[in-house]
């Protein structure tokens, strides 16, 4: 029997799996439940090839941590069997709590961060597996005394988004994406037991930047990505305040144990096995049978919103500098309801918002990329980097309604 299971990726051909813990917690239903949550949300509005799953990038962020591990082994840098198999073990589950189409309705469904939900996983999956999984609990908290292992899983340049940049290209076709992913592992070495980047990797590290800002406003941020996953935020809204309400719709049943009730982060650590197990049931297919009942639905608003996203047609988001004013969302509310009477009084509110998106490619205020440089000295990339690398927030406001507003 071989001693490794092989997978065949788009991305970098073939991946092995070793027949042990790793395989053991692919193989869980709570990891096989990746399979049905995508990447990149609604990005297949506009990208359709975008359709690859949070399972995909799992895989890839493992064969990428298996790369590192062996290149820093060859720098001469001691990592035990033991601290190798913590170190895969964290980067594969570390987005195994992200909920229904990734980070879209993370803030609708519950109030509840993914990173919260991905270690209360792996604290019940460690409990199931008689405590394997002590280890990489503690580098995923970044509680390990070597805080390399950490940053290799969350970092400014860890796994997590080595792949998903490299993968997020490759499935949308958006070449500006596409980094030297093998020239950065190849670059990497370890000092002082924290992660640093050899002086010859700085303008690979500089492209990866560059890419990580263009696919952010190109993909992640698209304007009409952004409409359909605010669109599917206000379908999530309405029916959620419906349900509490009393209304009744056909939705498999974790949806509408999530719909009826607001659950916090005390909820989880107190009902911890509990409200697991309704979340491990509940991915994208959820919520798009949802829709297609919603579509039905006598709620003329809920049936209109959920019609509108299923068939694309979607709102007008209009990206900006300046914040949105009060006055312009009131006077586009008031046309709503004039215009979309028939929906009832609640539907101004629903259908014409405002909000904000943030974007930083590079943070300097923390953690920041640390560059060995060939007499021996480490210094932030902030101030080794050719061009200025700089910690600047770039802000977007939008304001989104129906196209028929702008008759």
């Amino acid at each position: 029997m071989r001693d490794v299971k092989i997978i065949n990726d788009p991305v970098y051909g073939f991946v092995s799996v070793p027949y042990n813990l790793l395989f053991e917690l692919i193989e869980h239903p709570w990891f096989q439940r990746l399979r049905r949550i995508k990447q990149v949300s609604m990005s297949d509005y506009v990208y359709p090839g975008a359709i690859h799953t949070r399972f995909h990038h799992a895989l890839g962020a493992l064969h990428l941590t298996q790369q590192a591990i062996a290149v820093l082994r060859n720098k001469g840098v001691l990592i035990s069997d033991e601290e190798a198999l913590a170190l895969c073990a964290a980067i594969l589950l570390h987005d195994i709590g992200h909920g229904p189409y990734s980070h879209t309705l993370e803030g609708t469904l519950l109030q509840v961060p993914h990173e919260t939900l991905s270690l209360l996983f792996m604290e019940a999956l460690n409990e199931q597996m008689d405590g394997q999984l002590d280890l990489a609990i503690c580098i995923f908290k970044g509680t390990y005394e070597r805080p390399f292992f950490h940053q290799l899983v969350s970092g400014q340049l860890d796994m997590d988004r080595m792949d998903y940049l490299n993968r997020d290209s490759f499935f949308t076709g958006v070449h500006e994406g596409v980094i030297g992913y093998d020239r950065i592992i190849k670059m990497l070495a370890v000092h002082d037991e924290e992660l640093v980047v050899e002086e010859k990797g700085i303008y690979s590290i500089e492209k990866f930047l560059i890419a990580r800002r263009l696919m952010y406003w190109q993909v992640y941020l698209h304007k009409t990505v952004l409409s359909a996953e605010q669109m599917l935020v206000r379908v999530l809204e309405r029916a959620r305040d419906l349900r509490r309400r009393g209304v009744q719709f056909p939705v498999s049943p974790s949806l509408d144990f999530f719909l009826r009730q607001p659950l916090s982060q005390n909820d989880f650590a107190e009902r911890r096995d509990e409200l697991l197990a309704h979340f491990a049931r509940l991915d994208d297919y959820d919520i798009m049978s949802a829709l297609k009942f919603f579509a039905e639905a006598e709620d003329r608003l809920l049936a209109f919103l959920a019609r509108r996203l299923l068939d694309r047609r979607l709102f007008r988001l209009r990206l900006q500098n300046e914040p949105v004013t009060a006055s312009e969302v009131e006077a586009y509310r008031r046309k709503a309801a004039q215009y979309f009477a028939e929906l009832g009084a609640e539907a101004p509110a629903y259908l014409v918002f405002s909000g904000t998106e943030s974007n930083s490619a590079y943070s300097t205020a923390r953690d920041e990329i640390r560059i060995k440089m060939k007499d021996g000295r480490v210094m932030p990339l902030s101030d080794v980097a050719d061009y200025g690398i700089a910690s600047r927030i770039v802000t977007r406001h939008y304001l989104a309604y129906p196209k028929e507003l702008d008759g």
